[in-house]
């Protein structure tokens, strides 16, 4: 893809920041609020394209180093602000949902599309089998963290040790947020963590002022566009017939990776796969080993505290994306019929969630 196609990409992308004046408008006028949801929702995408630029550029004359952990810092930054929102409101299983959806998008919808794309363009594609592997391992021990809370749920709940399951969730996010920062260690020494393999290099087109001036202005709107995203969740809810379980699992994590989704495809296109498998492992990384910790020390400054106790289906689809992705990661290699199988199992995953609520009030 020509570096004309992907500057007009990003153009019809900055487009959508109509939506920023709408959904203002929409909530000072009252209006209806799948509305507000719906406008706030695409006011996001091209916000969270915003910051993910103006980053870039930072980092372009920060040095790769030190760039690269601009990117892996705020590469979330967008969903982040809305899982915090989240937390304020008391929808855990908004929050919960979120960090999952997260993960299965980078691993199931980002690097297939992209193995797809870059397949059916380049034919057999290879990448650093090494690093992919490495991050994979990191992704399959981040899932077991993460479940073990769940497996042992019931347990906490049946002897009323609310407390004691909320310690174990703290334990085990300093253990994660310790992980992670030993990852970016490592990626200074020997390359390939999440602080370098997820930048996209290039010579910076903006000053360092209008790149600070434009991510200020881009995570402030996100605030606000969060703020009214999440206070019209439930009404949204109701009125559609969705549950909080899909639109943290499918919706949520969409809005805020679109532009990140965008440049992972762009970059296998261009026969670029190494750096397009890192930032769909690498973002997942960054949700698992850094987003979710903070997150359960964000929400003690909130009534409800988060425990990272998730249900079995989400523990369920976690387990396989992060063994699909593992494997297809394992050989260095590519093709667009992994790509079409990484899609199949979303699709199949994305299907049984938006059919929950209605499984479920069959079943009793």
């Amino acid at each position: 893809m020509s570096s004309s196609s992907i500057v007009k990409n990003l153009l019809s992308l900055n487009t959508l920041l109509v939506f920023v004046v709408i959904a203002v408008i929409l909530r000072v006028m009252g209006a209806d609020d799948v509305l507000i949801f719906g406008a706030s929702a695409l006011a996001i995408v091209p916000l969270a394209g915003l910051i993910g630029s103006s980053t870039e550029e930072i980092a372009a004359r920060t040095g790769p180093q030190v760039g690269g952990l601009l990117n892996a810092t705020l590469g979330n930054a967008a969903e982040l602000i809305i899982t915090i929102f989240a937390l304020r409101e008391g929808l855990l299983e908004l929050v919960r949902a979120s960090l999952i959806g997260s993960v299965l998008g980078n691993l199931l919808l980002v690097m297939g599309a992209s193995i797809l794309a870059g397949g059916l363009k380049n034919g057999l594609q290879k990448f650093d089998r090494r690093v992919a592997t490495m991050n994979a391992t990191l992704l399959i021990m981040a899932f077991m963290a993460l479940a073990i809370p769940s497996l042992f749920d019931a347990t906490f709940v049946e002897q009323d040790a609310f407390r004691s399951e909320l310690l174990l969730s703290e334990g085990i996010a300093v253990i994660l947020i310790a992980l992670y920062v030993a990852n970016i260690i490592y990626s200074f020494f020997a390359g390939g963590g999440p602080a370098e393999s997820t930048t996209v290099h290039h010579e910076p087109k903006w000053s360092t002022r209008t790149a600070i001036g434009v991510l200020v202005f881009a995570t402030l709107a996100i605030v606000a566009m969060s703020e009214f995203l999440v206070g019209t969740v439930e009404p949204v809810v109701e009125k559609l017939g969705w549950s909080e379980l899909f639109v943290g699992v499918i919706i949520v994590p969409i809005i805020g990776n679109v532009a990140e989704h965008l440049v992972a495809v762009q970059q296998a296109i261009k026969n670029h796969m190494e750096l397009s498998v890192s930032i769909a492992l690498g973002s997942s990384l960054q949700i698992a080993l850094f987003v979710a910790p903070v997150l359960v020390f964000i929400s003690l400054l909130f009534e409800d505290k988060l425990i990272l106790a998730f249900t079995l289906p989400e523990v369920i689809a976690l387990a396989a994306a992060s063994y699909i992705a593992a494997m297809v990661a394992e050989d260095g290699e590519s093709n667009w019929l992994e790509g079409v199988m990484l899609l199949a199992v979303y699709l199949i995953i994305g299907l049984a969630f938006f059919l929950l609520p209605e499984a479920t009030l069959a079943t009793h």
